[in-house]
């Protein structure tokens, strides 16, 4: 079987968050998780990092690894 975050990438994250793929709850915070790991939420348009930080204020989503 294989991990949802494993099956993303930056283009689909972003499609993801964006709203062009139809996508849970889990979808989005795989998107995010992912965007963190990678650093590339926080070279994006900054409602991306903030979002990010407030998520992983939360305890939504984490640091990356």
């Amino acid at each position: 079987m294989t991990n949802r975050e494993d099956m993303m990438d930056n283009f689909r994250a972003i499609d993801i968050i964006e709203g062009f793929e139809e996508a849970d709850d889990q979808d989005m915070v795989d998107a995010f998780q992912h965007l963190i790991n990678s650093g590339l939420v926080w070279q994006l348009q900054g409602s991306y990092g903030r979002t990010a930080a407030a998520l992983i204020r939360e305890g939504v989503c984490h640091d990356a690894k």
